[in-house]
C-alpha cells in the first residue's frame, strides 16, 4: 500500500514537472548589438521576474546584429558575456536559433539584415517581434509586413516611447480629444538607413501614438542642428515632429487637449514595452496594426522626399505607392 501511495506521488510530481515546463515559453534574441537586448534578457532571466514576466526566458541568441556599422559592432563581446551569465545559449546561425524557441525578438540594430532575418522567422511560423526600425526605409518595412501575411505568421514594432503611461492616457483619451501635437526626439543619422529611420523615429512614433494615423500631407525644413517636419491630417489636425541634432538629447512634446496642453512622456526605460512584447506572445494579437507602423514609416520618407523637393509639401498617398509597389517585387521573389 505504501509503495503504491510513493508510486502515484510520484507520478504527481513528475505530471506537475511536466506542466510546468510547458508553461515556461522559450524566447530567441536575433541581435546583441544593441542595449535591448541585454535589458530584455535581464527582465525575463531575473531570479525573481516580475509577474508579468513569469513563464517567459530567453533561452538563446543569435549575436549577429550588425557587422558593419562600428558602433553596433563594438557591443557584441560584451553582450554575449551578460546573455551567457544569465543562462542564454549562443548559437551560430538564426536556423539553428529557430529549433530552440517558441518565439523571436529581432533586436538586430541594423535595419538593413531585418528583411533577410524576418524572413526565416517567418518561414518557420514563430510569433515575432522587430524591434526598431522595422527596416532601413520603407519599402522593406511593407515587404515584411507582406511577407507576414503570406506566410501567416503575428508580427508587430514599437518604440518604447509608445508605452510610456503618459502617451496611453494620451492615446485613450485621458485628456480629451486631441487637437494636435508637437514631439521631439534625438535623430542622429546612420548612412546606410533613410533619414529618421535610425533614430528619429522615437520622436515619430510617439507622435502617431498621440495624434493615431490619418496623417495625408507632410513639409519638412532642415537646419544644420534641427529638422521640422509638420503634418497635416484628414481631419484637419496638424501634428510636428521635432528632430534633434545638436545640443542636449530630448524626448517628449506638447499634446493640445480639447481641454489645454498636456505634456508628452518622455522616455522611461524597456519595462512597459517589454510587457506589451510578452502579452504578444501569449496572446499572437498584435498591440499595434501594421497600417500604423507602415504609416509612421511613410511619414518619415515623405519627409525626406519634401527635403529633396525643398520643403514642398508631399502627398503620403504618393510615397505609400511608389514604395509598395517596390515591395510587391520584393515579395514576389519568395
Amino acid at each position: 500500500m505504501k509503495r503504491r501511495i510513493l508510486s502515484i506521488i510520484i507520478i504527481a510530481c513528475l505530471a506537475i514537472g511536466v506542466t510546468y515546463a510547458q508553461k515556461v515559453v522559450k524566447v530567441g534574441i536575433i541581435g546583441l548589438d544593441t542595449s535591448h537586448s541585454p535589458a530584455f534578457i535581464g527582465m525575463l532571466n531575473s531570479k525573481n521576474p516580475k509577474p508579468e514576466f513569469s513563464g517567459f526566458k530567453v533561452v538563446a541568441a543569435y549575436p549577429y546584429g550588425s557587422r558593419t556599422i562600428e558602433n553596433s559592432m563594438k557591443r557584441i563581446p560584451g553582450y554575449i558575456d551578460k546573455a551567457k551569465e544569465n543562462g542564454v545559449e549562443i548559437v551560430n546561425s538564426i536556423a539553428d536559433l529557430l529549433k530552440k524557441v517558441d518565439c523571436v525578438m529581432l533586436e538586430t540594430n541594423d535595419g538593413n539584415l531585418h528583411l533577410e532575418q524576418a524572413l526565416e522567422v517567418l518561414k518557420a511560423g514563430k510569433t515575432l517581434y522587430i524591434d526598431k526600425p522595422v527596416a532601413a526605409d520603407l519599402t522593406e518595412t511593407i515587404a515584411i509586413f507582406m511577407l507576414a501575411d503570406k506566410y501567416k505568421v503575428p508580427v508587430f514594432s514599437s518604440s518604447a516611447l509608445r508605452y510610456v503611461p503618459q502617451n496611453q492616457d494620451l492615446r485613450n483619451g485621458k485628456f480629451g480629444k486631441i487637437m494636435g501635437a508637437d514631439c521631439c526626439s534625438p535623430a542622429p543619422g546612420e548612412p546606410s538607413h533613410t533619414d529618421f529611420a535610425w533614430y528619429g523615429i522615437h520622436g515619430v512614433e510617439t507622435l502617431y501614438t498621440v495624434m493615431g494615423t490619418g496623417c495625408k500631407q507632410v513639409s519638412r525644413t532642415s537646419a544644420k542642428g534641427t529638422d521640422v517636419v509638420v503634418g497635416l491630417w484628414e481631419d484637419g489636425r496638424i501634428g510636428t515632429f521635432r528632430g534633434i541634432r545638436q545640443g542636449k538629447d530630448a524626448y517628449g512634446g506638447t499634446a493640445y487637449c480639447e481641454g489645454g496642453k498636456v505634456q508628452v512622456g518622455e522616455y522611461s526605460g524597456y519595462e512597459c514595452l517589454l510587457v506589451q512584447i510578452v502579452n504578444f506572445f501569449k496572446t499572437k494579437v498584435v498591440p499595434v496594426t501594421p497600417e500604423e507602423t507602415i504609416e509612421i514609416f511613410t511619414f518619415m520618407e515623405a519627409s525626406n522626399e519634401s527635403k529633396r523637393q525643398g520643403g514642398c509639401p508631399v502627398s503620403m498617398q504618393a510615397v505609400y505607392d511608389k514604395a509598395r509597389y517596390e515591395a510587391a517585387k520584393i515579395v514576389a521573389k519568395y
